[in-house]
């Protein structure tokens, strides 16, 4: 669907919002130039809608001796209004041999170049004529990628030491565009034919199947592969390599195959059976055959971020797809099956229906995320995946509650501002609304709804509305065919959406009026619930951490409200639309509990009473709610303490009861809000309340890490949280805890390695191994020479917890160099580094001594770049570290990240630290005195 063209380019398919560019912001400033000198014939960063194309042809071949490619494109055009000029995306590369093949003959067109905005112009003598069709040609050649992106060169060292190169592509958001010339905007759809170029000793996988090869001179062949759907250009994919695969079909029968290198071959079979069990349930649940005839999965040893949904060809980072039964660990299952099941979920939400521009990434990434907990649910129900959906949630609030937040849905135009949309808000933000829309609707209701939406919309483009439309009027559509028996038995039953009945009878149900308040404004609600007797008043407002109370005003939500109390179990629903209003309950209670296991996506503060009432129901009858229930009080209670709703000692009174919690989300949630108290004081010179404090920590949990096997048994859940509670006893130098690891290291490192640990605990043995200089190196020869993705990430994570300073600065620097330690860990590496005491300053050091190394390597904007910058800073608490944190950052130019979210993120973070602590110290001081925590003896 074309929009008004100029507002579409200005803004997107929304008029903008809070948080909003400026109209010029996608133009040049000045009339563009072109590399020759002459006047660039367009002036915005979005492309023209005057043509479009229709077929791709590409031919591709790539050198992986001298790490070059060339290559020729044919882009068949479809012509909208008459113009003799054709713009579209070319980056760092040389374009030459440009025709026009006209139905006329063949004709030669002059080429201008925009760098900045990676356009290239083709000039026409003659009028290309509305309404006719035209082909295009194209050579070019560039050099393979250093970066993570584009069509890049990857390596990987074979068990022998030899180094052994291949070349793989990445092109979300903007970078398919330097791999070949394309309209490299999601809108611009189009079919694309790939032939690939290769030596005998690689092959070549694409988006479809191959179709045939061709032997060429000089010893070379051609691959070509089949016609593809109809397909954005960011979801192309091709890879050039010696891997080896394994396949299986699916009941639909489309062919799936796991592609990795040759010597980790026999780690494919657990990603092979999720992915033929996922590709079965999503084409089942959504009513849509998965529209190709394969589906393969290609474990790439060099990989930015953790998976990529290429129609076809999903491709993933090693860990992220490679599985070993006997060492791999219980997170590592759960990881694995929820990447699959989200890239898998996009060969649907994204790929056949994908947002018109990259202001509503949410909708492919939003659902992809939501996508995963629902699929896991109920294939592989024994993952009990929703232990771990709500701290999704947890995640995006935190980045939500800052004024640099932006909404859901929010105006981009440039490269770096669409990168910056792959964050926390797009994604899990995205997630949890969706997750409170489906609750608000039932779940039939949200299922039929998004059914109607992809059957709608299949290879086309969308906008935030058409989904909230296909989600209100869901028993009117033609779409609801006979094969949906129980969609058709759900309408007959109600002649309104579900959820109309649930919430309220007084007005026509809404999804649009109620959604636009959760994705068109950033930030979310904070509801005050204050009981009365039978009367509970409520009130809402922007949660937001700032000292500038004008910054909350203006914000209003409509706000699915669920509740129950002391006096009955059963859901009580109300839609509060209103900055107040009342309630009346059948009879007085002792307590209520809103947010029901916090299905919605707010906080509650219960004002007057209610905290001491749910610190008593907590103390005396914890499971007397559920286990989300406890953590979503848990964590709201803690973040009403950073705004000064709740008094510290109100918090850390609910926090007690914690010594009575087993259940995986309210422990780590407990954990969540203790630990970065003491993670702030590291940074500070105050020993003795940072080990009062660790000491708390350690005796509330003291008898459920007492209760831990050193074993691999029990459920998923049970078994994560083992491998939580050991870590940190042990980093925490909990005397049994430390015995028991030391003992084990040491009888593995006199075995050579070669003894088996139970999985779930090597994670505590091997921080405590790596403690030492000869421990780190045993430690450090084994990750060298390791071929099992996972077993290497628990090494190199408990390298980097060692004490040993020139340990923690040589791996990142060994990380930043890539030969022996991936450069693609290296995020991980810096900021496990800057939270250990004896490295904060070192990652600080090193995050500014390489910063023109990391945006070139990683991109600015990314949201690996984001991650180092907030990982590194977000525990800071003075204003000394502000001052040097601003210094730097404030150096920055435009082109090497000064207009990055992430700094602004960075300093508010550090602000909102030092708030906390100029107002809590003296009473967690006192608080701790009165409970007899004076901190232990050792140096913890």
């Amino acid at each position: 669907m074309l929009v008004a063209p100029l507002l579409l380019l200005l803004f997107g398919p929304f008029a903008p919002s809070s948080g909003a560019q400026l109209p010029n912001e996608g133009q040049a400033k000045d009339p563009p130039i072109a590399t020759n000198g002459q006047p660039f014939p367009w002036d915005r960063m979005r492309l023209p809608k005057t043509v479009s194309p229709i077929h791709n042809d590409l031919i591709i071949h790539p050198n992986l001796t001298t790490f070059d490619f060339t290559g020729v494109a044919r882009i068949e055009l479809d012509v909208h209004e008459d113009t003799s000029v054709i713009v579209l995306h070319a980056k760092q590369m040389q374009i030459s041999n440009v025709l026009l093949l006209a139905p006329e003959g063949v004709r030669p067109l002059r080429v201008l170049e925009y760098p900045r905005f990676h356009q290239l112009a083709l000039l026409s003598d003659s009028v290309l004529t509305k309404g006719r069709k035209y082909e295009v040609q194209l050579g070019f050649a560039a050099n393979l990628s250093d970066s993570y992106h584009g069509f890049y060169k990857s390596s990987y060292r074979t068990s022998a030491g030899e180094v052994r190169f291949m070349a793989s592509t990445q092109f979300e958001a903007t970078f398919a565009r330097g791999a070949f010339p394309c309209f490299d905007e999601p809108a611009f759809k189009a079919n694309f034919t790939i032939r690939i170029t290769r030596e005998p000793r690689h092959i070549a996988i694409s988006n479809m199947p191959k179709v045939k090869t061709v032997a060429l001179p000089g010893g070379l062949l051609e691959d070509h592969f089949d016609t593809t759907v109809k397909m954005s250009t960011y979801l192309v994919a091709y890879i050039v390599s010696d891997f080896l695969s394994v396949s299986k079909t699916t009941q639909h029968g489309v062919k799936i195959s796991i592609y990795a290198v040759p010597e980790k071959i026999d780690q494919t079979a657990f990603a092979l059976d999720a992915a033929v069990k996922l590709l079965d349930f999503y084409d089942d649940y959504f009513d849509i055959p998965y529209p190709l005839p394969k589906q393969d999965l290609a474990a790439i040893p060099d990989f930015q971020s953790g998976a990529m949904e290429n129609w076809g060809l999903t491709t993933y980072r090693e860990t992220g797809l490679l599985f070993d039964a006997d060492r791999s660990s219980a997170s590592d299952k759960l990881g694995i099956t929820k990447v699959i099941a989200h890239e898998l979920a996009h060969q649907w939400f994204g790929n056949l229906v994908t947002m018109e521009w990259w202001n509503d990434l949410w909708l492919n990434e939003g659902f992809a995320k939501f996508m995963e907990y629902i699929s896991l649910d109920i294939t592989y129900p024994e993952l009990h995946v929703d232990d771990f959906f709500l701290g999704k949630c947890f995640e995006a609030m935190e980045v939500d509650s800052l004024s640099s937040s932006h909404p859901v849905s929010t105006p981009v135009e440039n490269p770096m501002q669409i990168q910056e949309m792959f964050d926390d808000v797009s994604y899990d933000k995205g997630a949890c609304i969706l997750n409170m829309l489906r609750d608000f609707l039932t779940p039939e209701a949200f299922e039929i709804g998004i059914i109607q939406y992809l059957k709608r919309y299949s290879y086309q483009n969308t906008v935030n509305s058409h989904l909230w439309e296909s989600l209100t009027n869901i028993c009117d559509s033609d779409d609801l065919d006979e094969g949906r028996m129980k969609h058709k038995e759900f309408c007959s039953k109600r002649n309104v959406p579900s959820g109309a009945s649930k919430w309220y009878s007084d007005d026509e149900l809404d999804v649009r009026a109620i959604m636009d308040t959760w994705t068109l404004q950033e930030g979310f609600p904070l509801v005050t619930v204050e009981v009365r007797g039978r009367e509970v008043r409520l009130s809402q407002e922007r949660y937001l951490k700032t000292d500038d109370p004008s910054l909350t005003e203006g914000f209003l939500w409509q706000i699915p409200l669920t509740y129950m109390t002391s006096a009955s179990s059963t859901i009580h629903r109300f839609l509060l639309k209103t900055k107040t209003d009342v309630l009346y309950l059948p009879e007085e209670v002792d307590w209520v509990k809103f947010n029901v296991d916090m299905s919605g996506y707010y906080m509650v503060h219960y004002a007057g009473n209610g905290w001491n009432s749910i610190i008593r129901l907590l103390q005396h009858n914890h499971m007397a709610l559920t286990s989300n229930d406890r953590a979503s009080l848990i964590h709201n209670v803690f973040q009403l303490v950073s705004i000064g709703k709740v008094r510290l000692d109100t918090a850390l009174e609910l926090s007690l009861y914690l010594s009575r919690e087993t259940e995986i989300m309210a422990v780590t949630q407990g954990f969540g809000e203790l630990v970065p108290l003491y993670k702030l004081m590291e940074k500070r010179d105050m020993p003795a309340l940072e080990n009062q404090m660790k000491g708390y920590i350690v005796d509330l949990f003291r008898g459920l890490i007492d209760r831990q096997e050193w074993s691999d048994s029990g459920s998923v859940s049970e078994r994560v949280l083992r491998s939580y509670l050991l870590l940190f006893a042990c980093v925490r130098n909990y005397t049994p805890c430390v015995t028991k690891a030391t003992q084990l290291f040491n009888q593995w490192k006199a075995s050579d390695g070669k003894i088996s640990l139970p999985v779930d605990i090597t994670m505590a043995v091997f921080v405590i191994g790596a403690r030492t200089p000869e421990g780190w190196n045993f430690l450090f020869e084994k990750y060298r020479n390791s071929m099992q993705m996972s077993v290497k990430s628990r090494m190199k994570f408990a390298m980097t917890v060692t004490p040993l300073q020139d340990k923690l600065k040589w791996m990142m620097e060994q990380s930043l160099r890539g030969d022996v330690m991936k450069t693609q860990d290296l995020p991980d590496v810096v900021v496990s580094v800057s939270k250990n005491p004896h490295g904060f300053k070192l990652a600080w050091d090193f995050l500014r001594a390489n910063w023109q190394t990391l945006i070139k390597k990683f991109d600015l904007g990314s949201n690996t770049i984001s991650y180092m910058v907030t990982g590194v800073t977000n525990q800071y608490s003075t204003r000394e570290t502000l001052n040097e944190v601003r210094s730097f950052f404030g150096s920055l130019t435009e082109e090497t990240g000064s207009e990055m979210r992430c700094i602004q993120q960075t300093y508010e973070t550090i602000e909102d630290n030092i708030r906390w602590m100029d107002t809590n110290l003296p009473l967690l001081r006192a608080w701790l005195d009165k409970h007899g925590h004076k901190g232990p003896h050792e140096d913890l």
